[in-house]
Formats: structure tokens, sequence, C-alpha cells
């Protein structure tokens, strides 16, 4: 098995909620750092909206892999953020039986 091409850097984040005074509260992302990722992009679809078009493509975005439970091992429902993309991890697995590498099934969605 090659290794990846590890040349884009991404920035992982992980939700937060945060009061708002009112009994409720508002979502807000926090950093948890950056890794050198390779992106391959895969199938991609259409969803026709009421006043837009949402573009969603699939993702396989391959990281160096860290401990479980360390706060640098994407989870499902964190994000990776490249300048204003924005990729919603879907799952994540390890690429290889040695588990030095993590794949992440992550979609982008894109309003056009």
């Amino acid at each position: 098995m090659a290794r990846p091409n590890l040349t884009r850097s991404l920035l992982l984040e992980a939700p937060t909620r945060v009061p708002d005074g009112a009994g409720g509260y508002s979502e807000g992302w926090v950093p948890l750092g950056r890794h050198w990722a390779e992106v391959l992009a895969g199938a991609g679809s259409e969803a026709a909206g009421v006043a837009t078009v949402l573009s969603r493509v699939r993702y396989r975005i391959t990281v160096r892999a860290a401990q479980v439970g360390s706060t640098a091992r994407p989870v499902a429902d964190q994000r990776f953020r490249d300048g204003t993309r924005i990729f919603r991890i879907l799952s994540v697995a390890e690429r290889d039986p040695g588990g030095r590498y993590l794949v992440c099934l992550s979609e982008e969605e894109t309003a056009t």
C-alpha cells in the first residue's frame, strides 16, 4: 500500500454550545489543531431547494493517526476547514493494519 500524499493543511474543528442567557444556546466551532492531509474527491450529487441548489461532494481525507481519546484524533460530527471550504466528517476508520493513518469520509456542501 502506497503512503498517502499529505500535502494539504486542514484545520480540525469540534462543535461547541454556548449558553445564550435566555435558556437556549448558540452553536459554534472550536479549533483543535492542524493536520496535513491527502484529499481525494469522490461522487457528488445535487439537491434543489426553494431558493437555491445544494451541491454535495464526498471526500476521502487521509491524515496521520493520533491516539484514541486524543483531541487531535478526528471523530464523526467534527469538521475540517480549508479557508472558506468546510468538510463535515461522516466517519473515521484506520487506513492500514498498523493504524498509522486514518481515513475520514467527509462531505462538502456548496450552495449555488
